[in-house]
């Protein structure tokens, strides 16, 4: 478990310096940061390195068995979770913004200005921290004054208190999963319409957009599980501590390593843009050493 563990380090700390050359790479241009889907990119950048940051750390404190304090654990797993919903969130909008490029392009300039650009983050946002404000709010009406200063192993499990609040938790999980699978299910099914019907030049960056909300999908996919991975693993905890841990384990790298490495093969490399501006920036780094 000693190799594992330090190969899942080698692998955030590459992740890591991968996605901030893509954000150095999104500040080069100005038409990166004034184009909704780069915008869009590195919202999900920034979410997943901050997210992994902290799913990293919580890993580390449970494998080596480390107490902290209950609201110091209390804020880790507050930011967790609105970065775990971030992501998924930001994905969706992505799709939607592929459907309007290709499908209402007359009004892609009105509908994906970066006026609209930020009131789209700030509503990825808000709705991202609902279950946030819904968890705190159950949590601060069931737990006693004196369970904040208490020192204890940093998992999700002790901030589950009735079993009630794993329920309601579950529901609203269901509920952005199926909205989300709506949301990506109608996008795909527009754009491949679109896709038969267009010709010529434009039936390829049709097809280009169409494989790019298959990518997506299956991104999102993966983001999506997460959220039931939480309910999994504490029903195996019941059962067994070992299967518990290797569950986690299996779910860490599947479930949370896995979608995020697919953000920089979407746009950091599929997009020929981008892929030209991080290549140019790579070499001039390259240069500059030399």
């Amino acid at each position: 478990m000693n190799d594992e563990r330090m190969l899942i380090q080698v692998f955030i700390v590459l992740f890591l310096c991968i996605n901030l050359l893509l954000i150095t790479t999104f500040f080069s241009k100005e038409v990166f940061y004034t184009t909704m889907r780069y915008v869009l990119f590195a919202v999900t950048l920034m979410s997943d390195c901050l997210f992994l940051f902290l799913a990293d750390v919580l890993l580390i404190l449970n494998y080596s068995r480390y107490t902290i304090q209950m609201w110091l654990c209390l804020i880790m797993y507050i930011i967790l979770l609105l970065y775990m919903f971030v992501t998924p969130v930001t994905l969706t909008a992505m799709t939607l913004e592929r459907y309007v490029a290709i499908c209402l392009p007359l009004r892609h300039a009105d509908l994906c200005s970066p006026r609209s650009t930020l009131h789209g983050i700030l509503i990825i946002y808000s709705l991202s921290s609902l279950p946030c404000i819904v968890f705190l709010s159950i949590f601060f009406a069931s737990a006693s004054s004196a369970s904040y200063t208490q020192v204890r192993i940093c998992t999700l499990e002790i901030f589950i208190i009735h079993t009630w609040q794993g329920h309601l938790t579950s529901a609203i999980n269901q509920f952005y999963f199926l909205i989300m699978c709506i949301t990506i299910v109608f996008s795909y099914v527009k754009i491949m319409r679109a896709a038969k019907a267009a010709s010529g030049e434009d039936k390829n960056s049709t097809w280009r957009g169409l494989r790019t909300v298959g990518l997506h999908a299956l991104q999102l996919l993966l983001c999506l599980i997460q959220l039931w991975c939480p309910f999994i693993e504490a029903a195996v905890f019941q059962i067994n501590l070992i299967l518990f841990i290797k569950v986690r384990f299996f779910n860490y790298i599947t479930f949370i390593l896995a979608p995020r490495c697919l953000s920089p093969l979407i746009y950091g490399l599929r997009d020929e843009m981008f892929y030209h501006a991080l290549k140019r920036l790579a070499l001039c780094g390259l240069r500059k050493k030399h």
